[in-house]
């Protein structure tokens, strides 16, 4: 008997189901088979070796007035991924009249758990608290769980410490669930309460207290929870072995995380992946393939998280063919594709411009998640195809998915381009509901949509209303305040941020140097070039591109030149800046012969360049040389043109008078004209006096931007140039009835490192007087110098003296 009892003990697994089947005959032939006990055991057999069609035969020849048997039932259906069975037992069990007890709480709770059913698990949890299971460790355990993983962290914080017995495993539960749901600081201080108790962690406390430090780039930190490890003696434990080499690595610590890897007695693919994906993030991408290589010949067969680390190195069109070559291998070795490997793909192809082959992907792919979908939407708005992204959140949305931080902020700068401030300002509303705001990326995506709305005054309500504010968000709310017309603002940011104590990167100083250029500041930028000079980012590329700008737009093209020249190493950018600068100051020749040396030196042009060029040859008159360029742009670079290129064949064309075939590119273009591509054409028709075409093109601009003054203008004056009176009365009337105002032109000028701002007719300046003076003296000297000053505006017939 006993050692039959034994046998059947052993039976725990798929594997020895043919073993229990023999005990279990065993047990018939020698008559000690009953319906009790040793038939609840047979039972359990059954379930944990998964045979369940045995399983169910068993149950119902059972006296079913104990929970045993109906415990061992729910755990089948349980362990089976079967929850709703589960549920449905546990339901039948208490309409049966048997009572559950503490066995059977853990598995239906873990039911409700994995189907996300909070209500009736509350519901549960209040009858496990009438029938005084609460404080058992095993049913709390699995509430705390519950409830963890469920987004009910305090609810797991209450019953937690509720508890009077806590183990290594519940400690676990509980910092895993602060860590999962995105309570780091509470995860910590849940570390460091436990290290006051007599409970020694885990392997599994050290990963998840390490993940936090990885995350958070607390290096110094995830160093003493290393050395912490060590006398422990888990720091080789693979948890802990495979969190450290990430938190190195997210430190930017590739020394101490290959040093840790060469000394792991033991690596599995985790570890492989760990340290390829240091070496791809840190930019060291030749270690990453001989490492790769490496993995490859001790046997190990990369999975897709292999790959998923891998391809985010390909982020241009020169690593297209790499990229495609890594998606062949997938497909030839039948790795499977799992949502994040399908989102690494569909991410490399947008950046590499394949935008069809990452449309494939996403319509082969038969059960979308919402990552897969964040990842369209953040593809369609690098591209500009913001429509087809609000699509997909649409249809997102339709499929009852919920929408993460990350896809709400990826989705946000779409409204932006396209203006939608009600629709933005509804998610917003929705953010706030789901509490988002917080999230420091969402609040930088919302400052930024309603600075491109034009509402300023929202985007830094959000930005101010920020509990946390990092390098990124402060960038933003620079870079918004110097994009609509408060350059000012921008540099009073710029110098609060370092007040503040975050650290500038180029982004910043990109940002605050723009601002110099559109006040134009040169002092300040002068003061920020020293800066520059003096710290680490003295030689990075963008800010000194940006420095180019700041100089080339503030006047002083020299300097702007000597930047360029003392620059280590060139791209595109700088090329852009430098070309751009000479371009505005009417140094076309200059201009063509940088773009030409760039070529020289093996750098693509992009759609910023070929802008410039195009730009500088219709300021210079070259017509025929910028037309040359932009047929050359598309034709032999490949570079699709924007509407801003288009803006600039309207202008270019426009300035020489060819009003016909300004007129003939806005028909050929591919896409609807905006407000730019109709304002140059007007402005043009004002130059050459063609009412006309004046006409058509303020049409559609009153419709485009009905709240600029300018265009109203501009017709009136095209209309005042051919003596056309009464239709400047109807423009000036229909300003009134549409409440549009005009606003003053402005005008700087810097003095003493002290920038001048002046509209016209100021006199707000303090040495107005002064300045008026000086010009009434002036003006009577270029009148005894012969100058008649010319009207701007024809002068009304009713006007004239006779």
């Amino acid at each position: 008997m006993s050692k039959l009892t034994s046998m059947l003990q052993s039976c725990s697994d798929a594997s020895a189901l043919r073993q229990g089947h023999q005990v279990h005959a065993q047990f018939i032939i020698h008559g000690l088979y009953d319906l009790g006990i040793l038939g609840t055991r047979i039972l359990g057999m059954y379930v944990l070796c998964r045979s369940f069609i045995d399983a169910q035969n068993m149950f119902f020849r059972l006296e079913l007035r104990y929970p045993s048997p109906w415990n061992w039932m729910i755990r089948g259906f349980t362990m089976m991924g079967w929850f709703k069975f589960a549920l449905l037992f546990y339901f039948k069990m208490l309409g049966c009249g048997v009572s559950p007890d503490k066995y059977t709480f853990p598995y239906v709770i873990k039911a409700c758990g994995n189907l996300s059913a909070l209500n009736l698990g509350r519901l549960i949890h209040e009858e496990i608290f009438l029938m005084g299971f609460e404080m058992d460790i095993f049913v709390g355990s699995s509430l705390i769980k519950f409830y963890a993983d469920n987004d009910s962290i305090d609810d797991a914080r209450q019953l937690f410490d509720k508890l009077p017995v806590k183990d290594c495993v519940l400690w676990n539960v509980m910092l895993n669930g602060y860590v999962r749901n995105g309570d780091l600081e509470k995860a910590l201080g849940l570390f460091r309460k436990m290290r006051f108790t007599e409970i020694k962690p885990n392997s599994i406390t050290f990963a998840g207290v390490l993940s936090v430090c990885a995350s958070e780039m607390m290096l110094e930190y995830g160093t003493q929870l290393h050395g912490l490890a060590i006398s422990c003696g888990l720091d080789l434990d693979s948890p802990v072995a495979n969190t450290l080499l990430a938190m190195y690595s997210k430190c930017r610590c590739l020394y101490e995380a290959r040093k840790l890897f060469d000394m792991m007695p033991r690596t599995d693919l985790v570890t492989w992946n760990g340290m390829i994906a240091g070496y791809v993030q840190n930019g060291f991408l030749v270690e990453a393939w001989d490492l790769f290589r490496e993995m490859l010949s001790s046997g190990f067969r990369p999975d897709s998280i292999t790959f998923a680390s891998f391809l985010p190195s390909v982020s241009d069109v020169a690593g297209l063919r790499q990229g495609k070559e890594i998606h062949g291998y997938i497909v030839r070795n039948g790795v499977h594709m799992d949502a994040f490997l399908k989102n690494a793909l569909i991410d490399i192809y947008f950046k590499c411009r394949e935008i069809e082959m990452a449309c494939k992907i996403f319509e082969g792919t038969k059960t979308i998640d919402v990552v897969i979908c964040t990842a369209m939407i953040s593809g369609f708005v690098l591209h500009g195809m913001n429509t087809d992204a609000l699509e997909i959140f649409r249809w997102l949305l339709g499929a009852q998915m919920r929408p993460t931080p990350v896809t709400l902020a990826s989705v946000l700068p779409a409204f932006a381009s396209l203006a939608y401030l009600r629709l933005g300002k509804e998610l917003h509303g929705y953010i706030l509901k789901q509490g988002h705001e917080e999230k420091c990326y969402v609040g930088c995506a919302l400052t930024d949509l309603y600075a491109k709305c034009g509402r300023l005054d929202l985007a830094h309500h959000v930005f101010r209303k920020m509990p946390i504010r990092d390098a990124v968000a402060w960038n933003s709310m620079i870079s918004s305040c110097s994009q609509n017309g408060k350059p000012e603002e921008a540099i009073n940011l710029f110098r609060e941020m370092g007040l503040k104590g975050t650290n500038y990167d180029c982004v910043t100083l990109s940002a605050a140097l723009s601002a110099c250029s559109n006040l134009p500041a040169l002092h300040y930028g002068k003061e920020i070039h020293g800066f520059m000079m003096k710290g680490s980012l003295r030689s990075d590329l963008f800010a000194e591109s940006a420095l180019i700008d700041m100089y080339g737009k503030c006047g002083d093209l020299s300097f702007a030149r000597r930047v360029f020249d003392s620059m280590e190493w060139k791209n595109e950018v700088s090329w852009n800046s430098i070309i751009a600068a000479y371009g505005t100051h009417g140094r076309v020749k200059d201009a063509l012969n940088l773009f030409h040396g760039m070529l020289e030196k093996g750098i693509q042009p992009d759609h910023i360049t070929f802008l410039a060029i195009i730009s500088a040859c219709g300021h210079a008159g070259l017509v025929d040389e910028g037309f040359n360029y932009f047929r050359s742009m598309t034709e032999n670079y490949g570079i699709t043109a924007r509407m801003e290129h288009y803006a600039c064949m309207v202008d270019l064309f426009g300035r020489a008078g060819r009003l016909n075939e300004a007129l003939n590119i806005i028909k050929s273009m591919p896409f609807d004209p905006d407000a730019g591509i109709w304002g140059a054409l007007l402005g043009a028709s004002r130059n050459y006096g063609n009412v006309e075409l004046a006409e058509m093109a303020s049409k559609h601009l009153f419709e485009l931007d009905p709240e600029n003054s300018g265009y109203y203008i501009l017709l009136a004056n095209v209309h005042a140039d051919a003596g056309q009176w009464n239709s400047v009365l109807k423009v000036r009337t229909l300003m009134k009835e549409r409440g549009v105002q005009k606003l003053p032109g402005c005008s700087w000028i810097e003095i003493n490192s002290i920038s001048h701002m002046f509209v016209a007719a100021d006199r707000n300046h303090p040495q107005s007087a002064e300045i008026y003076l000086l010009l009434k003296n002036l003006l009577l000297e270029l009148r005894k110098s012969g100058y008649v000053p010319q009207p701007y505006l024809p002068v009304h017939p009713q006007n004239t003296h006779v």
